[in-house]
């Protein structure tokens, strides 16, 4: 049964492409009250995933993507990593890890863990149509 899912759902992403793909809005944070606005922007170039956490002038790109798909579509999740640089000229290293919620549909999610430097949180990202 579960290898017919596995397989039901690739053929569901081959129609509409990589599940990765997109503009995600969300919101990260340390605390439920102290959040910070995110947006990326994904792509697959046939062999890895690329994007940009917040595109524009300050845009980080991503140096590391992954997505490890699993025969329960539960359990799939993802991996990002990024450098960039702080106000102060200071290296930052971002690690983004999560797991998509509601695979099947347009509006799916990715849901986890954010760090950055010393600031660490949650965070929830989702799909735009």
């Amino acid at each position: 049964m579960g290898q017919a899912l596995l397989i039901l759902f690739l053929l569901l992403f081959a129609q509409e492409g990589h599940p990765l793909v997109g503009t995600w809005h969300g919101e990260w944070g340390p605390t439920p009250t102290h959040r910070n606005d995110v947006t990326l922007v994904l792509d697959w170039d046939g062999k890895n995933i690329n994007g940009l956490i917040n595109p524009g002038p300050d845009s980080v790109k991503l140096s590391k993507a992954t997505l490890e798909p699993t025969s329960d579509p539960k359990g799939w999740t993802v991996h990002f990593e990024a450098d960039a640089k702080d106000h102060d000229g200071k290296p930052v290293h971002f690690v983004i890890d999560g797991k998509i919620e509601n695979l099947t549909s347009i509006r799916r999610s990715v849901v986890g863990t954010w760090s950055h430097g010393s600031m660490k949180g949650d965070f929830k990202i989702t799909r735009d149509q």
